[in-house]
């Protein structure tokens, strides 16, 4: 498993799209469980995470399917927004947002073989 992290708009789709031409992407601003089983690609996990907290899934189930999907899936290379960096949100569900995705993020990290940062289209492996 890969995971490719970096802040709003800095190529990250781009360039994993370059690195895997043919792969087949789930999007997860609107993909399925299903599609993530299958996908090459999982793109847009921050979206994921985000829909999954709109209709009430507590966080530790959410990171515990994500980890199954990391299992079921072991090859796809996952790209997620990185939301904690900037200003801490007002708002109790944006806060409840920012820290899962960042603690889901860890999770992957550990189980990824490699892990890649992206900031102005330009690859850092940290992992």
């Amino acid at each position: 498993m890969q995971l490719i992290i970096g802040g709003s708009f800095q190529g990250k789709s781009a360039y994993v799209a370059h690195c895997r031409p043919s792969a087949i992407i789930a999007d997860g601003r609107v993909c399925t469980q299903e599609e993530i089983l299958h996908c090459d690609i999982f793109d847009h996990l921050h979206a994921y995470i985000r829909r999954l907290l709109a209709q009430s899934v507590p966080e530790q189930e959410i990171k515990a399917q994500i980890d199954r999907l990391c299992r079921q899936n072991p090859a796809m290379c996952i790209v997620c927004n990185e939301l904690g960096s900037g200003v801490v949100p007002m708002e109790v569900f944006d806060r409840r947002y920012r820290e899962t995705v960042g603690r889901v993020c860890c999770s992957i990290a550990k189980q990824a073989k490699t892990v890649t940062r992206i900031i102005c289209g330009i690859p850092t492996v940290l992992k």
